[in-house]
C-alpha cells in the first residue's frame, strides 16, 4: 500500500537560525532517502529572508497559499535573539497557525520559534520549552504557558516545542520515531553521525560542559583527563600530580570552582556513560559496567540506584 505524502512546512522567520533550519530539514531528508513520503515546503511571509549569519534564503512561498492537515508537519525555526521582539509575522500568521492546529497539524518549534507559538495563542495552558536563554522572558511574557525549565523538548497534545539549535535534531528524531519506529529512527541518527539519541527530559546543559564556567586551565587539565579515562581509577595524589599541585591544594580548588568534589564529577560523568550506553547500544551491563570504571555490574547497579534521579 502506497504511503500517503506528509507535506514538511518549514516557516523562516527573519533572521532565522540556519541550524535550527537545516538540522531538521537534514533529518527529513534522510527519511526521504529511505522511502518515506515527504514532500517540503519552504515558507515565510516573505519571499527572501536574510539569515542571522547573513545567507539569503530565496524563493519561498507565502505561507497564506498552504492548508496544512493532519498528516503535516509545521516547524518554526528559530531566530536571532535580538529578533524576538521584532517579529513582524502579522494576525493573519497567527490564524493560519491556529487553522492547522484545528485540523491537527503537527507544529513544532525550534529555540525561539516558541515565541510565535505563545503569540498566537497555542502554547495557553500546554506545557513547552525554548532555549535556556529566553525561558525567563518567555515566562514574563505569556503568564499562561507551562514552561519547562531544562528540558530538552516537550510534547503537548499536536504541539512540540524544543529547547533549539542541536535539540530540534532531537525533536525530528522523536518524530520519526513516533511516525516510523525506533529501527528507522536510529537508522537516520547513525547515519548523520548523531553521538546520542536524547530524550525529551534531558537536561538543556550537557554533564560534560557542567562545573565548566571556571577559568582555571589546570582544573579543565584534570576535567578533560577524568572524562577520557572514566573507565581508569586514579587516586588524588595522581591527580595533583599531573598538574603539579599538592592534593590539599586540588581538592580545595576544585570543590571552590565547580562545587562538587573530584569523586562526585567523576560519578556525574559514570552515570551519563552508563545511562548513554544503557540506551544507546547493544553492550551487556558487565561490559558497560568496566567502560565506566566499576568492576562488576552489581557496583554499577548500586550507583545508579542511588542516583535514581539521574534517570527520571
Amino acid at each position: 500500500m502506497e504511503q500517503s505524502i506528509s507535506t514538511v512546512y518549514f516557516y523562516i522567520p527573519k533572521q532565522v537560525t540556519i541550524l535550527d533550519l537545516t538540522g531538521v530539514l537534514q533529518v527529513f531528508e534522510e527519511a526521504k532517502n529511505l522511502g518515506f513520503n515527504y514532500h517540503f515546503e519552504f515558507i515565510s511571509n516573505e519571499g527572501s529572508i536574510s539569515s542571522s549569519a547573513g545567507l539569503v534564503l530565496a524563493s519561498l512561498s507565502d505561507y497564506r497559499a498552504t492548508n496544512p492537515t493532519k498528516n503535516d508537519i509545521i516547524f518554526i525555526s528559530g531566530s536571532s535573539s535580538k529578533q524576538i521582539d521584532k517579529c513582524n509575522e502579522d494576525r493573519s500568521f497567527f490564524e493560519w497557525l491556529r487553522r492547522a492546529s484545528a485540523n491537527e497539524t503537527t507544529i513544532c518549534s525550534i529555540c525561539s520559534g516558541a515565541y510565535l507559538l505563545a503569540k498566537s495563542g497555542l502554547l495557553n495552558n500546554k506545557v513547552c520549552t525554548t532555549h535556556w536563554e529566553f525561558i525567563t522572558k518567555l515566562k514574563k511574557d505569556f503568564p499562561l504557558v507551562k514552561i519547562q525549565d531544562n528540558t530538552l523538548f516537550t510534547k503537548s497534545d499536536n504541539i512540540y516545542t524544543s529547547a533549539g539549535v542541536v535539540t530540534g535534531i532531537d525533536l525530528a528524531l522523536y518524530l520519526i520515531e513516533e511516525r516510523h519506529g525506533k529501527q528507522v529512527s536510529t537508522q537516520i541518527a547513525k547515519g548523520l553521525v548523531v553521538y546520542k539519541r536524547r530524550h525529551a527530559s534531558d537536561e538543556q546543559e550537557s554533564v560534560y560542559l557542567q562545573c565548566r564556567s571556571h577559568q582555571d586551565e589546570k582544573i579543565h587539565a584534570i576535567q578533560d583527563w577524568i572524562i577520557h579515562n572514566l573507565e581508569k581509577s586514579s587516586t588524588i595524589e595522581e591527580l595533583a600530580e599531573m598538574v603539579h599541585v599538592s592534593p590539599r591544594s586540588l581538592t580545595r580548588i576544585f570543590k571552590k570552582l565547580t562545587g562538587i568534589t573530584i569523586a562526585e564529577y567523576r560519578t556525574n560523568l559514570r552515570i551519563e556513560k552508563a545511562i548513554s550506553l544503557l540506551t544507546n547500544s547493544d553492550y551487556k551491563i558487565e561490559h558497560i559496567a568496566n567502560l565506566c570504571g566499576y568492576k562488576t555490574s552489581k557496583q554499577l547497579r548500586l550507583v545508579l540506584k542511588k542516583n535514581s534521579s539521574e534517570l527520571e
